[in-house]
Parts: structure tokens; C-alpha cells; sequence
């Protein structure tokens, strides 16, 4: 047997040896993605199950995807906006995957109307320690947010649903729209 770590493949046929990140550089974990150094401070346990709930998450594949395609285009920069973002476990993992491909300048927008989940997020947030990740969570209403990042849209915006009137403010808040389609399934079938 090989003591060399088997690739973990990614989207166009690339691999990232686990073990180092697109540059070489730093531990990789192979369920998170996130380098040694920005996972530091947080226990072991709570990061791996944080990283199981986010990679089970339907659009995992779709954002691994949106930003290795970013990466591939030589882009060091990222801005991703999480409409609806709960306690951010997707956010905060999507960021931590953007960093360990190698971007350099991340920033994350994460909104909800639960104040109690906004707070979870925000204590999630204070446990990253790399200055290239810049991460705020915001009390407020999903129209009103995504109506103000029409003005600097975001690279990737995740959310759950797409119907209704919403999706106008979804197309003008990112370049690239990931939603959850398994809730857009069950609102479908619903009506």
C-alpha cells in the first residue's frame, strides 16, 4: 500500500492531492477543504461536523464547482452572499474551501430575520482566524439585503428558494444564483 494520500477529485478532472492546497501548500482536511492554520482554533470534532453538515447540503457539489471554476480563471478574489444563512454553517465552510483553493481575499455576507441564529454565526465567525477570510452576518429581511448587494453584486450567491418575487433579487445580487433545489422541488409540488 501507497503511504501517498489518494486524490480527492474536483470539477473539470483536476485534483488536489490531499494533504495540500491548489498551491501546495499547508494540510488540507479531506472533509473540510480548510488549511491547518484557519482551522486552529476551533475543536476538531466541531469542525469536522460543521464541514459533514455543509458538504451534505445539495448545493455542496454546485458551489465546489462555481469556485474551482473561479480559481481556474486565475481569480484570487471572491465574494459570496448567503441569503437566509441560518447559523452560517454553509457560509463559513464555503469561505474555508475558498481559502484552502487558494483565494486570497474572501469575503462572506451572511443574512437571516432570526436574531438568535445571527448570533451563532457571528460567535462561528470570531473562531476564523485568517485575515484573507472577512465574514458579517446581518439581522434583516431577505428583499432589503439582497436589494443593497444589487449595488456591489456578489460572485456567488447561495439560497434556498428561487421562486416568487424573490428570484428578480437574487439575479441582480450575484453573477451566479445557487439554490437549494430541493426546497424549489417541494414548494413545486406543493402547489
Amino acid at each position: 500500500m501507497s503511504s501517498e494520500p489518494t486524490p480527492e477529485p474536483r470539477a473539470r478532472g483536476r485534483v488536489i492531492p490531499l494533504g495540500q492546497n491548489k498551491a501546495g501548500h499547508g494540510r488540507v482536511t479531506p472533509a473540510l477543504g480548510a488549511t491547518a492554520e484557519a482551522k486552529a482554533d476551533m475543536p476538531a470534532t466541531m469542525t469536522r461536523a460543521c464541514a459533514r453538515r455543509a458538504t451534505r447540503d445539495p448545493r455542496w457539489p454546485h458551489i465546489a464547482a462555481a469556485l474551482a471554476d473561479l480559481r481556474e480563471r486565475h481569480r484570487h478574489a471572491v465574494r459570496i452572499v448567503d441569503a437566509d444563512c441560518a447559523c452560517g454553517t454553509l457560509l463559513i465552510e464555503t469561505v474555508r474551501y475558498a481559502r484552502a483553493l487558494g483565494f486570497t481575499a474572501i469575503e462572506g455576507q451572511g443574512v437571516a430575520d432570526a436574531p438568535a441564529l445571527i448570533g451563532r454565526a457571528r460567535a462561528a465567525a470570531a473562531r476564523l482566524h485568517d485575515p484573507a477570510i472577512g465574514l458579517d452576518f446581518e439581522v434583516g429581511g431577505l428583499a432589503q439585503a439582497l436589494a443593497r448587494e444589487a449595488d456591489f453584486s456578489a460572485d456567488i450567491v447561495l439560497c434556498h428558494d428561487q421562486d416568487g418575487g424573490i428570484a428578480r433579487l437574487l439575479a441582480a445580487a450575484g453573477t451566479l444564483v445557487i439554490g437549494d433545489p430541493v426546497a424549489t422541488r417541494v414548494r413545486r409540488q406543493a402547489a
